[in-house]
């Protein structure tokens, strides 16, 4: 019973983690970063501020909390993938799987043209860039210990996982500029899918 208990208040805690993080996330993208203050964040989540705290050390934190979960998601999946799967075949399946947890909107709504413009500025928000390059670093780490693994190296003596975990760093970075710029705008599954395609294919010249 007590660990059911456990169990229970830790999913209730990740569950309001991500909706704080969703809710800082909308509120940026509806009305810019520095309109939105923890205050409106906690409101919208439907917690006080001093709950946001526990989590969150500042709103910039919450808007890229979404990024560690996915890197983390990743990560597992990853680790999940058959025994003799081709790497670069494991690593498009685990970021196919891992990256639904980053959709563009939440709840898996149809992002339309104002939320994308919102979006747009969100990524390329200046005050926003030291977290992102925080969690980059930290997803680039989840993804190198995953592919030590998988390959059988070591992170601390190889080149190879974290030269690895420093592509697909990269492509998934790609994946989602390219998403925000492409008109007409395809699915992001397919975007990925290409990106990760040519890493497979040792990225060949365009022909």
């Amino acid at each position: 019973m007590d660990t059911d208990r456990a169990g229970l208040r830790e999913r209730k805690k990740q569950e309001t983690r991500i909706a704080l993080s969703w809710a800082a996330i909308r509120l940026t993208v509806e009305h810019g970063f520095d309109r939105v203050r923890i205050e409106d964040i906690a409101a919208e989540a439907g917690v006080s501020t001093r709950t946001f705290s526990n989590y969150f050390g500042s709103k910039g934190e919450a808007i890229v909390a979404r990024h560690h979960d996915r890197a983390r998601a990743i990560a597992a999946a990853l680790r999940e993938r058959p025994d003799g799967e081709p790497i670069w075949a494991a690593i498009t399946h685990a970021a196919l799987e891992g990256f639904a947890l980053g959709r563009p909107a939440p709840n898996g709504q149809a992002a339309d043209q104002s939320w994308l413009e919102g979006l747009r500025l969100m990524v390329a928000e200046p005050a926003l860039q030291g977290e992102f390059q925080k969690a980059g670093a930290a997803a680039e780490a989840e993804f190198a210990a995953a592919i030590a693994e998988r390959t059988g190296t070591d992170v601390a003596q190889d080149v190879y996982p974290r030269l690895v975990a420093g592509v697909v760093g990269a492509a998934l970075n790609v994946v989602t500029q390219q998403w925000l710029i492409a008109e007409p705008r395809p699915p992001l599954e397919d975007v990925l899918r290409d990106v990760f395609g040519r890493l497979a294919a040792g990225l060949p010249e365009p022909r």
